[in-house]
């Protein structure tokens, strides 16, 4: 918790320079005890807004945020957010949940598993997750004339070709509407467009983010639920071998957890991002096979280096193009991939240790 602490108040210190608060705010975070979902809670606890997180803990993992069940201003719901559920009035229904709470002046809607390795297995809870999650917390967010935040992913880029990286926001996607990937990809498609229909029929006040590869403490990992630098760093710290997928050229552009955070909370508080689609993310590349090498160097580590087949559909370059966030948010990433590994490594050894 020390790594994770400090990093906190960095970006909470970034975030009054630019005079964000959400002190005395009330907030729903779905996907709450999620990797993302969790640093925003703990932003948000350590601003002193009150903080509604909402986690069917079928991904998000209760460890996330175990240390803020006895604070006053935080309230975990165990709900699917797929299924209705109301907040303060609501429909005459015996088997909808209903909890009487003050107004709320935020939504996120952050709640879906994501990693690739899960698409096969849990396609269903994606796309529900996605299409009725969000449609659910929009109407939660309409009923309250609360400000909704969806965030949404990079996969709806799906392969862009050469001329169109590094990416905009304006590029529509080059996605397989029935591969491997669909569940995840075209289901966030599907909820960026519950989002413009709120806002065209019902003036709901809403911002998207598309979001980058991003990694950090508390990121999972494993063999179902993990994601390239999680895995690596994991494997390389045992000294297991490292699994790259194809030939390693892939390119990512990574981004860690507080630089994307940052950018998540200023564009909910930046007005003229109301309504439009903006990437947060990172625009420095690097290939797969590079990140393999840096993270042996970085864990002194004496992993080999194995290769396995390219999955289907697997995107070869992603790079955001941040002229929107640049010029709208006056943000930009701002911690190197070599200290942001290191971090997420120190963080990985103390969970190590404790196994």
């Amino acid at each position: 918790m020390i790594i994770i602490n400090k990093d906190v108040q960095v970006l909470n210190r970034r975030l009054a320079q630019r005079g964000i608060s959400f002190n005395n705010k009330v907030v729903l975070i779905t996907g709450g005890a999620g990797f993302l979902g969790s640093w925003v809670c703990d932003a948000l606890i350590a601003q002193g807004a009150e903080v509604f997180c909402l986690d069917n803990l079928s991904s998000g993992k209760d460890e996330n945020i175990r240390h803020l069940h006895n604070h006053s201003k935080f309230h975990l719901i165990k709900h699917d957010i797929s299924t209705p559920i109301y907040f303060g009035k609501s429909p005459n229904n015996n088997n909808i949940q209903i909890l009487d709470t003050q107004p709320l002046d935020f939504v996120l809607h952050m709640a879906s598993r994501a990693s690739p390795f899960e698409f096969s297995h849990f396609p269903l809870s994606i796309l529900k997750a996605n299409t009725l999650g969000t449609y659910n917390s929009l109407g939660i967010a309409r009923a309250h004339n609360a400000d909704f935040l969806y965030t949404s992913t990079s996969e709806v880029y799906g392969n862009p070709p050469p001329e169109v990286v590094p990416t905009p926001e304006e590029y529509f996607g080059n996605v397989n509407p029935v591969g491997p990937r669909s569940c995840y990809d075209e289901s966030k498609r599907a909820g960026e467009a519950f989002v413009m229909a709120y806002i065209l029929e019902h003036k709901v006040n809403a911002w998207i983010v598309r979001i980058f590869n991003t990694y950090g403490p508390r990121i999972r990992w494993g063999e179902l639920s993990g994601r390239v630098v999680p895995n690596f760093i994991h494997q390389a710290l045992l000294d297991k071998d490292i699994t790259v997928f194809g030939d390693g050229s892939q390119t990512r552009s990574f981004t860690y957890v507080i630089d994307e955070i940052e950018g998540i909370l200023t564009d909910l508080c930046t007005p003229q991002a109301k309504g439009a689609v903006i990437n947060i993310g990172n625009d420095q590349e690097i290939t797969i096979l590079e990140l393999a090498h840096l993270i042996i160097e970085l864990t002194h580590s004496n992993s080999e280096i194995v290769y396995h087949s390219l999955p289907i559909d697997d995107p070869i370059r992603r790079k955001p193009l941040l002229k929107k966030a640049n010029v709208i948010l006056n943000w930009k990433p701002t911690t190197s991939l070599k200290d942001g590994l290191t971090r997420t490594i120190e963080w990985f050894k103390t969970i190590i240790e404790k196994k």
